[in-house]
C-alpha cells in the first residue's frame, strides 16, 4: 500500500534500559493488528527482540524497524536499546525520527539513560512525548515521575492523563482532552462519565493544561482569558502545535505489558506528533555553512538517508533509510553523495523484525529497508546526481572501552582486520585501528557489553577468533636537566674495520616542543658528510628510548665533538656511536617517565557522589570542579590514562547503572617516583621474557 506523506508517524521508541520500551513497542503492534498475540522478553518471543544475542541477554541491542497501519495513519516505529553500550543506536534512531516517545519506568522515574536520549533529541530538535510505564507496579509514582521531569527538563512537560487506580490492578485512565474516564477491562478500553471523586482534580489538571497550552500561542491566550476554557478542537491544535515546536512536552500514562494506555498513545502520536513534511531533518547547514531546506515531497530531488546497515544470514546487508524528499523505486539508479558512486537500488522491504514485506517503492517521508547494495553504508546520503545534496552524518558518541585485539591463529591479522571493518561499516559506533606507538591493534567499544557482542559476532560470521588485553599505556621519555654523553664504537675484523667517536649534549624542551637535533662540531673532528649519520642514530634512539622503551620527547640532541678514522670511518659507525652517545647522556640527565592524562567527566545522582570521588582519588585522579545539573551531579577530574582501564565498567556497577562518564585527552604529565620505578622494573622483566 501507498501512503500519502501527512498519513506517516516516523517515532523512535526510546529511554533507559528496562524501562519497557520493548514491550511497548509489541503492545502497539498488537493494537494495530499486526501480530494476534504479543510476545514476552522472558520467552524471546518479542518482533522486536529477534537476534540471538537479544534473546540469550533479554534486551535489545540495537535498532528494530516495525510498521503498522491504524486509524488510516501508517506508523513506522524504531524500537531502541537503552542499555548504555548501545546509546549509540538511540542516537541514530532519534537522528531520523519526526517525534520521539520517551518511556520511563513509574518506579524509576528519570534516569542516566531518559537524561541521554532526551540530549538526543534536543540536538536534532526531535519533539518528544513522554509514556509513564508500569504503573501496575506496587511501588509506582507516577505523579512523582511527572514532577520529577518537570524538575528536570521544565514546565513544558505536562501530563495528558491521570492514572487512577495506580499499582496492582492498575486499569483506570482520566483523559483531560476529552474529559472522559477509559477503563480498560479484558483487553478492551471503554470511556465514560469522570466519577464524581475524581472530577475537581481532573478540572484542576485540565485547567494547568489548558493554561501551558494557551501560553504558547497569543490568540488562544485571548481566547481562554476572554471565555475561561478552550474547546476539544481549539485546545487540540493547539496541544499539536506546541508539540511541533517543542513548547510543550505531553504525558501519558500506562502498562505496555497488559496493553493499558497503548491505544491513547498511538491516538497521540496521530494527533500531536508532526508528519514528515514538518520534519527537523528538512533543514540543516552543509559543510559550507549555508543552510538548506529539503521539500518534503515525492516530486522533489531525492534525499535519503542511510541510519543502519544490518547484516542478516542468507539475506545480506539490509540497508535502513530514510526518505526525507523524492521517491525510490526498485531497479532504478541513485546517487551515493558520500562515497561519490552510482549504486543501484535493489529489492525494497518493509520490517517488523526479522518479517519482510516486499514492496515496489518508497517515497518521501516513508523508512524503509533496501537490500543489496554494494558500497552504500550508515551514515551515507542518496540522492541523485548534480543535486549537490549531502545530508549531515551522525555523530557518534566516543567509546570507552580500548583492549588490545589480536587473533589466535598466527596469519589470521587480515581475516580479524576484514571482519572488523565490515563490521564497522554497520556500526560506526566502536573503532577499531593500530597504534604504533605501542604496537598493538585496538578496539574500542562503547562499554564492556558492546565488547564482547563486536567480538561473537566477529567470530559467529567471519570465523575469526581473537584475544583481548589491556593495551599498553603509551608512556613517554625525556628529561629534567642537560648532560654530556659519550660513545666511542671500534669493530675491527680483519681488513676494513669500523669507527666512530661522538660527544653530544641533551637538554630538556618545553612540554610539547618535541625533539631538536643540532651541531657544534668545529674543526672537522667529524667530517660534515657524517653529521646526518650521528643524527640519524639518535632519531632512530628516540622509538625505544634508554629508560623503558617508550618514545622519548622534547629533547635537544647537540653533536658537540668527535673523532674520525680516515680509513675505518664510515655512516654506520657514526651513526652506531650517536646513538650510544645519547643514550649515555639522556641517562645522566635525570630522565623521568611521562604518561597520559585524561580529562574525566562524571555524571552521578547525588547519593552515588561520595562512592565515586573516592574511587576517582584511589585512581590517582584530581578533581577538577564540581557541578549540578538537576538531580544529577558533574564530576570533573584528572586521571591517568592507566588508571581508566574498564572504568565504564566500575562507574556501572558502583552506581547501579546510574552513573555515565566521558573522557578526553588532555596532556602528558610526570610519572610519580613509586609509579615510575614499577612500570621500568616491569619493562626490564618484559624485556628479559623476550
Amino acid at each position: 500500500m501507498t501512503y500519502t506523506i501527512d498519513q506517516i508517524r516516523n517515532i523512535a521508541l526510546c529511554g533507559h534500559s528496562g524501562a519497557g520500551k520493548t514491550s511497548l513497542a509489541e503492545a502497539m503492534l498488537f493494537t494495530m493488528g499486526v501480530i494476534n498475540r504479543m510476545g514476552r522478553i522472558q520467552d524471546g518471543t518479542t518482533v522486536s527482540d529477534y537476534d540471538s544475542g537479544e534473546i540469550e541477554r533479554k534486551m535489545s541491542v540495537r535498532i528494530s524497524l516495525l510498521n503498522g497501519d491504524w486509524n488510516g495513519l501508517h506508523y513506522n516505529i524504531l524500537d531502541t536499546p537503552g542499555y548504555a553500550d548501545f546509546i549509540a543506536e538511540s542516537k541514530a534512531a532519534l537522528r531520523v525520527c519526526d517525534a520521539a516517545v520517551v518511556v520511563v519506568d513509574a518506579v524509576g522515574g528519570v534516569e542516566i539513560g531518559t537524561e541521554r536520549v532526551w540530549a538526543f533529541a534536543g540536538e536534532f530538535g526531535v519533539p518528544r512525548l513522554l509514556f509513564v510505564n508500569k504503573v501496575d507496579r506496587a511501588e509506582a509514582d507516577p505523579a512523582g515521575v511527572v514532577e520529577s521531569a518537570r524538575e528536570r527538563f521544565g514546565r513544558r512537560v505536562i501530563a495528558l492523563q491521570i492514572p487512577v487506580n495506580v499499582g496492582e490492578g492498575f486499569s483506570q485512565l482520566v483523559d483531560l482532552v476529552s474529559m472522559q474516564l477509559i477503563s480498560y477491562a479484558d483487553g478492551k478500553a471503554t470511556r465514560g462519565e469522570i466519577p464524581a471523586e475524581l472530577q475537581d482534580e481532573a478540572a484542576a489538571r485540565r485547567n494547568e493544561l489548558i493554561e501551558a497550552v494557551a501560553e504558547t500561542d497569543e490568540a488562544l491566550m485571548e481566547r481562554y482569558f476572554a471565555e475561561g476554557d478552550l474547546g476539544p478542537e481549539e485546545l487540540t491544535a493547539g496541544l499539536r502545535s506546541a508539540v511541533v515546536k517543542q513548547e510543550i512536552v505531553p504525558v501519558l500514562f500506562g502498562d505496555a505489558f497488559d496493553n493499558i494506555g497503548v491505544p491513547e498513545l498511538l491516538e497521540a502520536i496521530a494527533r500531536y506528533a508532526p508528519n514528515p513534511t514538518e520534519a527537523a531533518g528538512l533543514q540543516y547547514t552543509d559543510a559550507q555553512g549555508e543552510k538548506i531546506v529539503l521539500e518534503a515531497s515525492p516530486d522533489a530531488p531525492l534525499a535519503a538517508f542511510v541510519f543502519k546497515t544490518i547484516s542478516e544470514q542468507h539475506v545480506g546487508d539490509l540497508t535502513l533509510v530514510r526518505l526525507y524528499a523524492g521517491r525510490l523505486s526498485a531497479g532504478s539508479e541513485v546517487y551515493n553523495a558520500t562515497r561519490g558512486a552510482n549504486e543501484r537500488v535493489g529489492q525494497f522491504f518493509r520490517l517488523n523484525g526479522h518479517q519482510r514485506e516486499e514492496i515496489d517503492s518508497a517515497a518521501a517521508g516513508d523508512i524503509v529497508a533496501l537490500v543489496k547494495l554494494r558500497n552504500t553504508h550508515t551514515n551515507d546520503t542518496l540522492t541523485v546526481r548534480n543535486a549537490h545534496i549531502q545530508l549531515p552524518a551522525i555523530e557518534f558518541p566516543v567509546p570507552l572501552i580500548a583492549v588490545a585485539i589480536a587473533p589466535t591463529e598466527k596469519g589470521a591479522e587480515e581475516r580479524m582486520a576484514t571482519g572488523l571493518a565490515q563490521l564497522h561499516e554497520e556500526d560506526p559506533s566502536f573503532v577499531f585501528r593500530y597504534d604504533p606507538e605501542i604496537r598493538q591493534s585496538l578496539l574500542i567499544a562503547q562499554g564492556e557489553l558492546h565488547l564482547n557482542a563486536i567480538v561473537e559476532r566477529l567470530k559467529a560470521r567471519f570465523g575469526s577468533e581473537v584475544t583481548t588485553a589491556q593495551p599498553r599505556i603509551p608512556y613517554r621519555e625525556t628529561i629534567r636537566t642537560k648532560a654530556e654523553g659519550h660513545h666511542r664504537h671500534k669493530k675491527q675484523t680483519g681488513g676494513r674495520g669500523q669507527f666512530g667517536e661522538v660527544f653530544l649534549r641533551v637538554e630538556p624542551r618545553p612540554r610539547g616542543q618535541g625533539f631538536e637535533f643540532g651541531n657544534e662540531v668545529v674543526g672537522g673532528n667529524i667530517p660534515s658528510n657524517f653529521i646526518p649519520a650521528v643524527e640519524k642514530g639518535v632519531v632512530e634512539s628516540l622509538e625505544n628510548g634508554p629508560l623503558a622503551g617508550y618514545r622519548v620527547v622534547d629533547v635537544a640532541a647537540i653533536v658537540t665533538d668527535g673523532k674520525h678514522h680516515p680509513v675505518d670511518s664510515d655512516e654506520v659507525s657514526f651513526k652506531l656511536a650517536g646513538s650510544q652517545a645519547f643514550r649515555d647522556a639522556f641517562l645522566k640527565a635525570k630522565p623521568i617517565l611521562l604518561e597520559p592524562i585524561y580529562s574525566v567527566t562524571v555524571t552521578v545522582p547525588e547519593e552515588y557522589m561520595g562512592d565515586v570521588m573516592g574511587d576517582l582519588s584511589a585512581r590517582r585522579g584530581r578533581i577538577s570542579g564540581m557541578d549540578t545539573d538537576g538531580h544529577l551531579q558533574i564530576i570533573r577530574a584528572e586521571v591517568p590514562l592507566a588508571e581508566l582501564d574498564r572504568y565504564s565498567t566500575t562507574l556501572r556497577s558502583m552506581t547501579q547503572g546510574k552513573g555515565m562518564h566521558t573522557q578526553e585527552f588532555l596532556r602528558y604529565d610526570e610519572v610519580p617516583g613509586e609509579v615510575q620505578a614499577r612500570i621500568i622494573e616491569e619493562a626490564k622483566r618484559a624485556a628479559q621474557d623476550n
